[in-house]
C-alpha cells in the first residue's frame, strides 16, 4: 500500500509539472510538436475544421504503455 502510494504522488507531482511546461510554452515550446505530426489530418475550409490527431495518438499510446509496464514492473 505505501509503494502504491509513493508512486501516486509523484505520478501527480510529474502531471503537475508537465501541466505547467506546456502552459509556460503557450503551446509552441517542448510540446509544439505535438497535434502537428506528420499523421496529424487537419483540413481547414472557410466553413469547415476536421482535425484527426493519429500520429500524436501513437505518440501518446506509446507513452502510456511504457508508463503502466513501469507500473506493472514496479508492483509486481
Amino acid at each position: 500500500m505505501g509503494k502504491m502510494l509513493v508512486f501516486l504522488g509523484a505520478s501527480i507531482a510529474v502531471l503537475g509539472l508537465l501541466i505547467m511546461l506546456v502552459q509556460k510554452s503557450g503551446g509552441n515550446g517542448w510540446f509544439g510538436w505535438f497535434g502537428n505530426l506528420p499523421l496529424d489530418i487537419n483540413i481547414r475550409k472557410e466553413n469547415f475544421r476536421f482535425y484527426f490527431p493519429i500520429g500524436s495518438s501513437i505518440v501518446l499510446s506509446i507513452i502510456l504503455s511504457l508508463a503502466i509496464g513501469l507500473f506493472g514492473k514496479l508492483f509486481r
